[in-house]
């Protein structure tokens, strides 16, 4: 019976990688709660159904206050204890910085990093208290580069990566876990939501979105501190990144990212 299937958590899952950690979640014996900005994800919560799942969805705008503590009291209110929470949500903007607009960058960031800092405070304080659960904190591959034409996009994921493997410190002897997903360019709607469809990176093949689910999803239930998500060309990236020198990586990135 559904009821009694432990239940779990998905910010941003009605499309993307949130949707595809959402369904690994419903494969993998969960019930789980998604939200989403749109009708569709009344969709994806169909979708789940079909895979034997209970699926419990929510529409929300992440970038407010509300929106955030809508979702938390919401899946509250199911009554069941929260066995595992993927803090998915997230927008990239591409362009110069000296272009874009303000407001658009203040709503990343509400995004990104406030509205991330929020869901966990309620989720920590919940499962710290229940003495169980496991957190999934889905960053990028960007936290490990400077990112020129994404230049306040990548400094949010840093801060979504090093915030997941300080909480996990801090939660060593309580029974919950925390883990980061560092996903390369993966073939969803990302780079032309985020308006960077004429760079040569919109335009490069992409990881496979179900593949970095299930890389994020496996390492979350074995208990590691962060997996790259993505094929072995990425992981090879990122190994590469901890001893390049910043300005190369800077100038490397910012052939990728200029708009053309």
């Amino acid at each position: 019976m559904t009821g009694n299937k432990p239940l779990a958590m998905v910010t941003g899952g009605s499309s993307g990688i949130g949707f595809e950690l959402a369904k690994q979640f419903a494969k993998n014996g969960f019930d789980v709660a998604i939200s989403g900005s749109s009708d569709k994800v009344n969709e994806a919560a169909d979708a789940l159904r079909s895979l034997d799942a209970e699926a419990y969805p929510f529409k929300a705008d992440a970038s407010t206050y509300d929106g955030v503590e809508g979702f938390w009291t919401f899946t509250q209110g199911l009554g069941r204890p929260l066995e595992a929470a993927a803090l998915n949500v997230g927008i990239g903007i591409g362009g110069a910085f000296v272009d874009n607009d303000l407001e658009d960058e203040f709503r990343l960031l509400r995004i990104n990093v406030t509205g991330t800092v929020h869901m966990a405070k309620r989720v920590v304080q919940h499962m710290v208290k229940n003495g169980r659960g496991r957190i999934l904190i889905t960053s990028s591959v960007s936290a490990t580069l400077p990112t020129p034409y994404e230049t306040v996009y990548g400094p949010s994921k840093a801060f979504g990566y090093m915030f997941a493997e300080s909480l996990r410190e801090e939660l060593r002897s309580t029974g919950v876990t925390v883990t980061a997903l560092l996903p390369g360019a993966t073939n969803s709607d990302f780079h032309a939501n985020a308006g960077m469809g004429d760079t040569k990176l919109g335009g490069q093949q992409k990881n496979d979105k179900t593949l970095v689910a299930k890389q994020g999803f496996e390492a979350l239930m074995n208990d590691i501190d962060h997996v790259v998500g993505g094929d072995q060309n990425t992981k090879r990236q990122v190994l590469e990144n901890r001893t390049t020198p910043e300005p190369v990586k800077a100038a490397r990135q910012a052939e990728l990212t200029q708009p053309q």
